[in-house]
């Protein structure tokens, strides 16, 4: 009996994890894999990873690609095309140590990139999207990991400690850093498929399932998004992009998009929230993610925890001076803070903001 109930518990697991220091003091990365590897439990050894924010800071001004190559000709496609849209200033394989858990992998490469600038026609950053959609859905066994600036997302197949550890994550420092352990449900366990998913300077892990994804998935596609991994995590990416950085929502705003109120708790409502809500909900009604999820986001500047509208998955915040945790359990937060300041778990729909200290 208690195995069983184990088992059924595992299904709807997967670890999220995020840390970050608020005055941009750098991190080292035996925090992150700590706090991951205690929640080993949460996941199957399907997907692992991580996000790093300030772990470029020699080539901070350019675009960093992570490319997930599974073959030699994606590769030599990929860099063709990049040659042509891109002033390649460095390349090289991204390092990594080959360990009993983590044997084979795909081809790994990282690329630190200027846009050709008589090629951008609206802004650098909708450039950037545009290419990071071509490689992903166009081009054969060539997969985009992560776009931004000074950051770089890590992630493969395995328990998320296996996978630091292949990537060598215990040398890298950053001042964010986000991890997940994957228990998939509904799609395949393949290298790019692995969390965080992120475009540009944005990540997000996921713990949970997002019912409403084909209605996200067109409602994206009207904005030239083209979701080519079939899973969930990757129309929350594309949606944060949308909201946040096109449509310039506060993250207070996203949330009360993402995880809105339901219409009966808007009748309640003062007249003035009444009309704001009602407003976002008509705007936004294919935004709306339905499910049971928990997610973790982070910028350059910003980290952004929320839960779905009944919270049928855990989140608890903590902080201690100027660092503040987000995790699926209180004890990944004990494991590397033994005395916060402060911890909560939030309410459902409520989010959890950290911003950098100007």
């Amino acid at each position: 009996m208690e195995k069983d109930f184990i088992k059924e518990k595992e299904i709807s697991a997967c670890a999220v994890f995020g840390i970050m220091h608020q005055t941009k003091q750098k991190l080292s990365g035996e925090l992150i894999i700590r706090a991951i590897e205690i929640m080993h439990e949460r996941s199957n050894g399907m997907g692992g990873g991580f996000a790093a924010y300030g772990i470029y800071p020699e080539f901070e001004d350019f675009w960093c690609f992570h490319l997930i190559y599974e073959s030699e000709n994606g590769k030599k496609v990929t860099e063709e095309y990049l040659e042509k849209n891109f002033i390649i200033e460095y390349q090289e394989e991204i390092p990594t140590c080959r360990t009993e858990k983590i044997k084979v992998s795909p081809l790994l490469e990282r690329y630190f990139l200027k846009a050709r600038k008589n090629k951008i026609i609206t802004t650098e950053e909708d450039y950037i999207v545009s290419n990071v959609m071509f490689i992903n859905s166009k081009i054969p066994d060539a997969f985009v990991a992560s776009s931004g600036k000074n950051m770089g997302i890590f992630k493969g197949v395995g328990y998320p400690e296996d996978i630091a550890r292949f990537f060598k994550l215990e040398e890298y420092s950053a001042y964010i850093w986000t991890a997940h352990g994957r228990f998939p449900t509904n799609s395949a366990a393949w290298w790019g498929g692995a969390h965080p998913f992120g475009i540009l300077d944005w990540s997000v892990v996921h713990n949970g399932e997002i019912s409403s994804y084909d209605i996200n998935r067109r409602y994206l596609e009207n904005y030239s998004y083209k979701c080519s991994c079939f899973t969930d995590t990757e129309v929350i990416a594309y949606l944060i992009d949308l909201l946040g950085r096109r449509h310039n929502l506060t993250f207070e705003e996203i949330s009360n998009v993402l995880s809105a109120p339901f219409w009966n708790d808007i009748e309640r409502e003062c007249p003035e929230k009444k009309e704001y809500f009602t407003k976002l909900r008509i705007i936004y009604s294919s935004a709306l993610l339905n499910g049971p999820f928990a997610i973790i986001v982070a910028n350059k500047d910003t980290i952004f925890g929320l839960n779905d509208r009944i919270k049928l998955r855990p989140l608890v915040g903590a902080t201690a001076d100027d660092i503040l945790y987000i995790s699926s359990e209180e004890c990944a937060i004990y494991e590397i803070c033994k005395n916060p300041e402060k911890i909560w778990r939030t309410k459902s729909g409520e989010p959890i903001i950290g911003r950098l200290k100007k």
